[in-house]
């Protein structure tokens, strides 16, 4: 009694679990305390799970020298677990799910009856102890999930009675021992979450009444025996994901019939998926996602029809893989309980069989960022128990089926970069508790439906790059859990709702490239943590000063000529001061502008005509376009002190580009002047001039005006004025100079966001500008960074325009960059879009390793693609740029996460260097469109901010 109220005395107890044990009951009447029935007043089992206790096990707990059992688990007790070396006729320890630290005692091998350990879910440290032999009634060991280090110990094979042997999810390492397949009883090996190396022991294959083999999360590798079916009958969950296992999957997994789980994602499997698989009827997970599995022909894809006969199914995911060809009809005749199938992120073409629709179980469907095509009216509706429908990057058309009200269930809706077309239909007012909803980048015509306003759960909302028109509807003040909000790249009209305000959560509001109208709501400076962009509208009157608007780099209002005042940051006009004096005279316009309206009519067509017979010794400006201001050959000598070499800021094959400040428009400016000596040179000057007078982009070099005349020794000039860009380039920031003069290092954030930019703007020209442009010299050294550090895209000199949407230019005489161009140049292949997704591919790599595509280290057939290739994914820091891994320790350092901040950053590289991969395949086929880039990167960038706000 007095063992137990000292451990009562010790322990903490918030919910009053313990009350009953007190003097007025017999402690063998105590909660959770068993006595010895024959000998009352001896305890022998003490089950205590769950009652929430926490502080330190008491050592008295050592005293209670006849227990047979100590259940202690699901508590919060923390520290050392105490000397239990008297406790020799216990047989059942469960310490787990708790707080405990430090090693695991040695002395408990002193328990020499003990069957079952049950450490799981702790914090225990240090290495397993290697007398753990000397408890030879074992049954269970269980110490997964703690933080224990060193090998596993292979004495453990002289526990020969032990059946469950779990070890996951520590830090073990080194190789699984060759001696545990000494272990005939062993029915479940649990050794996932580890750092484990080398290959699967060939004597692990002899442990016929194995059960479950998990070793998922290691650094394993080689290939599976080709009987391993036959070498576990009786195996019911084999878990090998997240290793490095390569080869063909073994058709005789067929032949261990008592299969439930198959989990082989994140593995570096080939070949076909095998058809066996079909004599599993009691299988119900097959997860073989993010390996290099292929189907490109009926008799590649017969596992599909075979595994109709796996009636237990519940998920099916070959998400990332190299699956091509077609789905074939039988789809819809698989498991009538399956609830997850997901095809994502293959090449899979054709239309999705309409018998999709029979599969009315599933809850999750992933189709996206395949080739297919086609609509998708006939089978949509049926699927009402839908949480996730993803078909978003496929050709799909038509309309997007009022039968979406279906589907009441849904959560999040991926349409995004597709072809669908017509109007959102109103049925979409139906979804009950949709938390995304993504339809961007598709032909979406007509008015926003009113009916979207009642999704108030959602999270993120993309109406952008459709063809959406019409006015915005009111009625967004009950979201209050929205944070993305876009609705640019359409041609919405009117006044942005006053609701807007409202929204206390929003982080991203995108209304950019419409033609909105009216007044800045005074409501949205209520938006505090937003990013608001209203750039390239039809807004007027003046910027509000307040909240949001305060801060210019959250704000952008670019292309916005009514727009007057606020913050200096956004260099803008003053507001007109209106008089009495000036509004009586409004009244004497009124009446003059008529008359004075006829007289510069006649003006003008007399000017005209005089013109037309003037002979001008040069072409101003004013041919560029009438929004452009008129500069002289003077104005330009002025402002860069006649082009003198203190403000020289940079050469390139086409002439030299110079700092300066023009007096009207009062501004900063960088002076191309092209050297017309050089061959090619007026027709790069033609060609940016014909490339950057009709397109407007937030990430593009803003040109404020051209320049073509003579100079004053009578020889042809030409020049284009760009506006100022004071961080300089992209390459300046990526490669320092050997005397460590140059910008601070980029943070992965700041890069991320950079590569957002450029993919965004090669998007827009590639498919939203009206007439496809290919910039065919993309690379670091042309992409600028403004006062903000967002990147903008320069330099058109060769940039080409497709003939039409399906045609191609030729690439005779392309110039561009040795090591950014697409290797179908080299090849005389004709220009395409295809070939700034490659340099993009080989920006992003460089961006993240630090090293550009000429770097000396690439040579005798190494190249910087092969490079990151050979080293993808589990060695990713080995080529990852030092300054981005220095970054990413200080951050994680400074926040003292570093586990779940590695996993993050470890993912996010992942990511990056995938898509980059992607973009560099050697065939342009093989390659994704911009606009399916720009979205990835996008989904990188929202991920990572995401888990970044939350620290």
């Amino acid at each position: 009694m007095l063992s137990l109220l000292d451990f009562r005395a010790i322990a903490n107890d918030p919910t009053g679990a313990l009350s009953s044990w007190n003097s007025s009951i017999h402690y063998c009447s105590w909660r959770g305390v068993i006595c010895k029935p024959k000998n009352r007043g001896r305890v022998t089992a003490l089950n205590l799970a769950g009652y929430g206790l926490s502080g330190p096990i008491a050592t008295s707990v050592g005293n209670l020298t006849l227990l047979h059992a100590l259940d202690l688990s699901s508590n919060q007790f923390s520290g050392k677990i105490p000397n239990l070396n008297n406790l020799q006729k216990m047989q059942y320890l469960n310490l787990s799910s708790n707080s405990l630290d430090g090693p695991i005692p040695d002395s408990l091998t002193n328990c020499s009856n003990l069957k079952i350990i049950d450490f799981y879910s702790n914090s225990l440290q240090g290495e397993i102890p290697l007398r753990l032999d000397l408890l030879p009634n074992l049954l269970q060991l269980i110490l997964s999930s703690n933080e224990l280090t060193g090998v596993i110990p292979s004495i453990l094979s002289n526990i020969t009675g032990v059946q469950k042997l779990g070890l996951a999810h520590n830090n073990l390492q080194g190789s699984i021992p060759q001696e545990l397949g000494n272990l005939p009883n062993l029915s479940a090996l649990l050794l996932g979450g580890n750092k484990l190396s080398g290959e699967i022991p060939q004597s692990l294959f002899n442990l016929s009444s194995l059960q479950i083999l998990g070793l998922e999360l290691n650094l394993l590798g080689g290939s599976l025996p080709s009987n391993i079916g036959d070498a576990f009958p009786n195996i019911q969950q084999i878990l090998l994901a997240g290793n490095k296992f390569e080869g063909h999957i073994p058709s005789s997994l067929g032949n261990a019939s008592s299969l439930t789980l198959i989990e082989f994602s994140s593995n570096n499997f080939s070949g076909q998926i095998p058809s066996s698989f079909g004599k599993l009827r009691n299988l119900k997970l097959l997860n073989l996602e993010m390996n290099s599995l292929e189907a490109n022909d009926s008799q590649s894809w017969d596992f599909v029809p075979a595994i109709t006969n796996c009636s237990s199914l519940e998920m099916l995911i070959l998400y990332v893989n190299k699956l091509s060809g077609y789905i074939p009809n039988s789809i819809g005749n698989l498991s009538s309980v399956l609830q997850i199938l997901s095809f994502g992120e293959n090449m899979i073409s054709g239309v999705v069989p309409p018998s999709i629709g029979n599969l009315q179980s599933l809850i999750e469907l992933s189709l996206g960022r395949n080739n297919l095509n086609g609509t998708i009216k006939e089978w949509v509706g049926k699927l009402t128990k839908l949480q996730i429908l993803n078909l978003q990057v496929n050709s799909f058309t038509g309309t997007i089926p009022s039968s979406i009200g279906n589907l009441t269930q849904v959560t999040k809706i991926f349409f995004g970069s597709n072809e669908f077309d017509g109007p959102i239909p109103s049925t979409i007012g139906n979804l009950q508790r949709p938390t995304l909803l993504d339809l961007s980048q598709n032909n979406l015509e007509s008015n926003i439906p009113l009916e979207i306003t009642y999704l108030d759960e959602l999270v993120i909302l993309d109406l952008s790059s459709n063809k959406l028109s019409g006015a915005i509807p009111d009625g967004w003040g009950k979201f209050q859990s929205i944070q993305t909000l876009r609705m640019d790249q359409n041609f919405l009209t009117g006044n942005i709702p006053n609701s807007f305000g409202k929204l206390k959560s929003l982080s991203t509001l995108n209304l950019s490239h419409n033609i909105l109208s009216g007044a800045i709501p005074i409501a949205l400076t209520d938006l505090q943590y937003s990013t608001i962009d209203l750039s390239f509208n039809r807004l007027q009157g003046k910027i509000p000063a307040d909240g949001i608007f305060e801060n210019t780099t959250a704000v952008f209002l670019d292309g916005n000529r009514g727009l007057c005042g606020g913050a200096t940051g956004f260099h803008m006009p003053s507001c007109p001061h209106v008089s009495g004096r000036t509004k009586r005279s409004y009244y004497l316009i009124r009446v003059l502008i008529p008359i004075f309206g006829f007289m510069s009519l006649v003006l003008l067509v007399f000017l005209f005509l005089l013109k037309k017979r003037s002979r001008k010794p040069y072409l101003s400006s004013q041919a560029f376009g009438q929004n452009f201001p008129i500069v002289s050959y003077n104005d330009l000598a002025q402002c860069t002190g006649n082009f003198s070499e203190s403000n020289l800021i940079g050469k390139g094959s086409c002439g030299s580009v110079y700092r300066g400040k023009l007096k009207e428009p009062n501004m900063e400016v960088a002076v191309k002047v092209f050297d017309l000596e050089m061959r090619g040179a007026e027709r790069s000057f033609m060609s940016e001039c014909e490339t950057l007078r009709s397109i407007q982009h937030r990430n593009l070099l803003s040109i404020v005006t051209a320049c073509s005349t003579v100079d004053n020794t009578g020889n042809l000039f030409k020049a284009l004025v760009y506006e100022f860009m004071p961080n300089g380039n992209l390459d300046t920031w990526l490669h320092h100079k050997q005397d460590g003069k140059g910008p601070n290092r980029l943070d992965l954030n700041r890069r991320i966001s950079i590569a957002v930019n450029i993919a965004d703007v090669l998007d827009y020209l590639h498919h939203d500008c009206g007439r496809p442009t290919v910039h065919c010299d993309l690379k670091p050294s042309n992409i600028l960074l403004n006062d903000e550090m967002t990147a903008v895209l320069g330099d058109f000199g060769i940039a080409k325009f497709y003939a039409d949407s399906g045609g191609s230019v030729s690439s005779v005489g392309v110039k561009g960059t040795i090591g950014y161009i697409a290797p179908e140049y080299a090849r005389g292949g004709n220009v395409s879009t295809s070939g700034d997704v490659y340099g993009f591919g080989i920006l992003l790599l460089e961006m993240i390793i630090g090293k550009r595509p000429t770097d000396p280290v690439f040579k005798d057939g190494l190249e910087i693609v092969n490079f990151v290739e050979s080293n993808f994914p589990h060695k990713i820091f080995d080529v990852v740029d030092a300054d981005l891994v220095e970054d990413c320790k200080e951050f994680s350092q400074a926040i003292e996460v570093t586990t779940e901040v590695e996993n993050v950053v470890d993912h996010c590289l992942i990511s990056l260097l995938e898509l980059a991969l992607c973009c560099a395949r050697p065939s342009p086929s093989e390659r994704p469109n911009m606009k399916q880039v720009a979205s990835k990167m996008h989904a990188i960038e929202t991920s990572y901010l995401a888990w970044k706000s939350k620290k």
